[in-house]
């Protein structure tokens, strides 16, 4: 597999933009330069990234999300170490 980050990811899997062997492998997202931890999705070519909004779900069940935008930088977490 390339070291090359998708311009989009997604944690959840009914996105068409999840991609379940890059999430094993471990991604880290720098969003206006603080670590982020808890990003459900984000866009880099758009400057947005996805986060939980508390403990709020949807009819369905589904987290609610907060659309942040901002600079986002992903990197994968082992290059990291």
């Amino acid at each position: 597999m390339s070291d090359s980050l998708p311009d989009r990811l997604s944690t959840n899997p009914k996105s068409p933009h999840y991609n379940e062997d890059l999430l094993k492998r471990g991604i880290g997202i720098r969003f206006k330069g603080q670590e982020k931890t808890n990003v459900d999705e984000y866009c880099v070519s758009e400057g947005w990234i996805r986060v939980a909004a508390g403990t709020a779900r949807d009819r369905n069940g589904n987290p609610l999300t907060i659309l942040l935008k901002g600079p986002v930088e992903p990197y994968l977490r082992d290059d990291a170490e």
